[in-house]
């Protein structure tokens, strides 16, 4: 059984960098076909994806948030890692990892995803 757990601080100034890591049990995240990724709800909104890393180590980034947003994983400790930069409260929300599978020309779905772990922008 996979499992993914976020952690981080839950309170970030504005303007700082927002810094989360997921910590994935279960199954490698350098296992074929599997990509890793962030997903985030604002307070009332709708699920945001981010972007997210793959197997091979390749990232790939929401346009809207690809000029402050950076992915990276240690594989040693099996976990990958959300920066956001100059966050403002519109980045308030509860952040989710999750896995996806998309093998050529299919895709499975996100089939595991954290609990999610609320972070506020605020002074």
């Amino acid at each position: 059984q996979v499992q993914l757990q976020e952690s981080g601080p839950g309170l970030v100034k504005p303007s700082q960098t927002l810094s989360l890591t997921c910590t994935v049990s279960g199954g490698s995240i350098t296992t074929n076909y599997y990509y890793w990724s962030w997903i985030r709800q604002p307070p009332g909104k709708g699920l945001e994806w981010m972007g997210g890393i793959a197997y091979s180590g390749s990232t790939y980034y929401s346009p809207s948030l690809k000029s402050r947003t950076s992915i990276s994983r240690d594989t040693s400790k099996n976990q990958f890692t959300l920066l956001v930069s100059s966050v403002t409260p519109e980045d308030t929300a509860v952040y989710y990892c999750a896995r996806e599978r998309i093998a050529g020309s299919l895709y499975y779905g996100m089939d595991y995803w954290g609990k999610g772990t609320l972070v506020t922008v605020s002074s």
